[in-house]
């Protein structure tokens, strides 16, 4: 009878994944609405801008004036509509401005500090209650999994890999209480999507009891760090990968060139991106320690040993020193912009390669893949 209701949950569970993939993917499609339609509606404004100044002057009497003034509150109306993220629109009215806009590399609707907007642009309010929706059923799938499994649900690929998409989209909905994240929900949620769906078509394992190393209470506190650790990473590289490139968009713009991603406007510039990636790392880099000290802790415990130069301590270590030196390169050495942005990203590359090919390919003690 155990066994019946363990299968069964395991069922239920696996119906709940489904249906996260799919909400998780109307959200997807939701966000990258919002930026394709927002992008639309700023080069609708930029073009009504330019032909205003393109009128010839005429005199200005009395009634035109008065024209005049109520077409430009309709015009600030409507960029303040437009503003994005940051409630208020950067682009600047006058043609000197704008000029002097341009040559910054500027032209964005999202501030520095990533603030809710007074007005919410519909397809973005719709993606973040379908992202809510789906970390709900998500959530389920992982609880259903573990009452099914009788544990927690982390003892191989499929589990890890399941609960750290949920973790990511939580620490994203999180997040977004205090910062305007927005414009990551098009790459968060859809990593989640393609872990999910990594998680079911590569890395399916049917609910089953762990073996005796994993049997012990340092699962839970190794593990969970190593999760929300590997969730943080994840949004900072989503992060790393649009500073470079708002950086080569702000750079064309400065140099007189065509802006052919209009929908980059709605994200904050390179530096804000930068900034908050760093923070973000830094505390990441904490959990990674916590991981890698309490790794060697319970490698202890189950084999007698700290260390033993096994792929996955290695790799782990690896992670680790990757990350130390992108937060002393840029704390120390001046090492900002694209390179602290290729540090960061090949930091998640070590974390995908730990995870995918060490587990699959190499043999040895961590070898609890379920595969």
């Amino acid at each position: 009878m155990p066994f019946a209701i363990n299968e069964t949950m395991g069922q239920y569970s696996e119906l709940f994944m489904l249906l996260a993939a799919g909400t998780y993917t109307v959200a997807f499609i939701a966000f990258a609405w919002d930026l394709a339609k927002s992008s639309k509606a700023l080069r609708a404004v930029d073009l009504k801008a330019a032909q205003a100044e393109q009128a010839p002057k005429v005199p200005v009497g009395a009634g035109v004036a008065t024209a005049g003034a109520g077409a430009d509150r309709g015009a600030d109306r409507t960029e303040s509509h437009l503003a994005g993220p940051a409630g208020r629109a950067e682009r600047p009215t006058s043609a000197s401005a704008r000029q002097a806009a341009g040559a910054s590399g500027a032209g964005q609707t999202a501030d520095a500090d990533m603030r809710y907007a007074a007005e919410r642009r519909a397809p973005a309010r719709v993606a973040v209650a379908l992202t809510i929706l789906g970390v709900l059923i998500h959530g389920a799938a992982v609880i259903t999994r573990a009452l099914g499994a009788g544990r927690v649900p982390w003892g191989n690929m499929y589990e890890f890999l399941t609960t750290g998409a949920f973790v990511a989209v939580a620490v994203f909905l999180l997040v977004l209480i205090r910062r305007d994240l927005r414009f990551l929900g098009t790459f968060v949620v859809g990593l989640a999507v393609i872990m999910l769906t990594a998680a079911t078509v590569a890395y399916f394992t049917p609910v089953g009891h762990l073996v005796p190393a994993l049997q012990s209470y340092w699962l839970i506190i190794h593990v969970s760090i190593a999760v929300l650790s590997s969730a943080l990473f994840t949004l900072t590289f989503a992060m790393s990968a649009l500073q470079l490139v708002q950086a080569h968009r702000q750079k064309t713009v400065a140099a007189g060139g065509a802006d052919k991603l209009g929908f980059m406007r709605l994200v904050p510039s390179a530096l804000s991106l930068e900034n908050l990636s760093y923070r973000i790392n830094a505390i990441a880099f904490i959990g990674w320690t916590f991981t890698l000290m309490f790794g060697a802790i319970w490698a202890e415990k189950a084999w007698g040993r700290f260390w033993g130069w096994d792929t996955k301590e290695v790799w782990t270590f690896v992670i680790w020193v990757v990350y130390a030196g992108y937060l002393h390169a840029r704390a120390t050495r001046g090492w900002t912009g694209t390179r602290a942005a290729w540090l960061s990203i090949v930091g998640y590359l070590c974390v995908i390669f730990n995870f995918t090919i060490v587990n699959q390919f190499f043999n040895g003690l961590h070898s609890y893949s379920g595969l």
